[in-house]
């Protein structure tokens, strides 16, 4: 470990300019380096596992195996991609496990053997696997025929079993076939006529009723729905079967399927629609609410420059001013991105505490006056002195802060912005009234959405984020907020808090 202090600076340089998490080890397999993302891949803080036996991050069920592979591992002296077509798992700090995958690099330092192990984690991955998988049982299991063939050579790709049960060949057997041998009554040229609109792009689908001939040489009809696929960048065709014989009602389940599926697409399609909006929204949003107050630095901090003498002082002042409240508005922007970060990721860390009630909205009404415009005024909540609660006490600050800061930024010069709380048997209920700009009735309904920002509100700062935080710490904690509002006549936000009251 001696010898990571000394070039420390070196490899955490090189180590966080990688995604993945990375740790070295020695051949004693007792940690001696790790990087940023691997302390974040396992949930423990920077340097805290330095020192520790590599077993703490692999779960209990694999130590038994661990320590010869690793020490096979040192003898051979090669890389090695671990993880890759088995099972191989980490361990969190706190104990629940993850798949990984591991990259294996022996090393050597003064004379000293290392491993270092790349770690990625494939959570996404297995679980993309698992559902390829159960499409694959979906295709192999289906009652249905389904027949795959090359749109070119005509020659089968794929075919499932039930069509295999049915038509007699082995997947093998019909991989040296094409459509044209199971079905008698067509030649080569009459298929390829047939389907010659699917192929060039003029019809999508075709329907019809044919004959399939088994291998033992019997005949049974069948209705056939053929369509094209470029799975794989590969023009094929896919063909599902229906054999009308035994199993006339298919065609009904056949066609409820297919519409299922195309339903699933269509709304897949609308997600990553949604998504594209949602980014491009995002991009313009930020653009717009970086380049105000950047924009205010560069004139501020090109105007201090300007005063240098002793008695302009005062001027000097008021843009420095200026400057850090550029810079905290900015800053405040960059913690709410990273609270829409940690929430997405599940990172959040509740704390809970006993507090009085009091003190959390002293604090938030105390910093909203800083804000105030020309003849407004917050009016504080009455018979609250008593109330202490067990809950976040931060996470409460920045809910409360949310809304007070809101009615105040929306709110006319001259209005009252009311704080009311009250309890409800083991409920806290508090409300953010104003008399501002109100939201519009159509666009209620996407207040909590993230980036929303209602029309009449275009004008002024702010990112659309707040109240989606807002929402989602609520939802964590089991509580909930909801409002009314009715435009140019002010909003009512209220907040519902399950805790135990003194």
């Amino acid at each position: 470990m001696e010898i990571f202090k000394k070039t420390s600076n070196v490899f955490r340089i090189l180590s966080e300019a990688v995604s993945e998490g990375i740790i070295v080890v020695n051949k004693e397999q007792v940690i001696v380096a790790t990087n940023n993302s691997a302390n974040e891949l396992f949930d423990y803080e920077e340097h805290e596992l330095v020192g520790k036996p590599l077993e703490i991050l692999i779960p209990q069920k694999y130590h038994h195996v661990h320590s010869d592979h690793v020490k096979g591992f040192l003898r051979k002296s090669g890389k090695r991609k671990m993880g890759h077509g088995g099972d191989l798992y980490g361990q969190r700090k706190d104990g629940t496990t993850f798949p990984v995958e591991a990259g294996l690099n022996p090393f050597t330092i003064y004379d000293n053997d290392y491993v270092m192990a790349l770690i990625t984690d494939i959570s996404v991955r297995k679980k993309a696997e698992e559902e390829l998988r159960d499409w694959a049982n979906i295709f192999n299991e289906s009652l249905n025929e389904i027949f795959i063939f090359d749109a070119t050579t005509l020659k089968f790709v794929n075919v499932n079993r039930g069509a295999q049960n049915n038509i007699g060949y082995s997947l093998d057997e019909l991989k040296k076939l094409t459509p044209v041998d199971i079905k008698p009554e067509y030649t080569e040229e009459e298929f390829r006529n047939y389907i010659q609109p699917l192929r060039d792009g003029s019809l999508p689908k075709l329907t019809f009723n044919t004959t399939h001939q088994r291998k033992d040489g019997s005949i049974y009809p069948v209705e056939v729905h053929l369509q094209p696929s470029d799975a794989n960048e590969r023009k094929t065709l896919v063909a599902i079967i229906l054999d009308i014989t035994e199993q006339a009602n298919y065609t009904d389940k056949l066609e409820k399927t297919v519409a299922e599926r195309t339903g699933q697409l269509r709304e897949a399609l609308q997600t990553e629609k949604e998504l594209n909006e949602l980014k491009t929204k995002f991009l313009s949003l930020v653009s717009h609410e970086f380049k105000t107050p950047l924009s205010g630095i560069l004139t501020a901090s090109t105007l201090i420059g300007k005063y240098t003498e002793t008695e302009q002082q005062e001027k000097r002042t008021k843009h420095i001013n200026t400057i850090q409240s550029k810079v905290k508005y900015l800053n405040n922007i960059i913690n709410d991105f990273l609270s829409i970060e940690r929430l997405d990721r599940g990172k959040i860390n509740y704390k809970f505490s006993r507090f009085s009630l009091s003190k959390v909205i002293n604090e938030v009404i105390y910093d909203a006056n800083m804000l105030l415009k020309q003849g407004q005024k917050i009016v504080y909540p009455d018979n609250i002195d008593d109330i202490v609660i067990d809950f976040d006490e931060k996470i409460l600050e920045l809910i409360l802060t949310n809304l007070v800061t809101n009615a105040v930024k929306y709110s006319p010069e001259n209005a009252i912005v009311k704080v009311n709380a009250s309890l409800n048997k083991d409920e806290l209920i508090v409300e953010v009234v104003d008399t501002g700009i109100g939201i519009p009735k159509a666009e209620q309904k996407f207040v909590f959405n993230r980036y929303f920002r209602a029309e009449n509100a275009l004008l002024s700062q702010g990112t659309g984020i707040g109240l989606n935080i807002v929402k989602s710490h609520l939802e964590n904690l089991g509580g909930n907020i909801k409002f009314t509002s009715e435009q140019n006549k002010g909003s009512t936000f209220t907040i519902t808090i399950p805790t135990p009251i003194d």
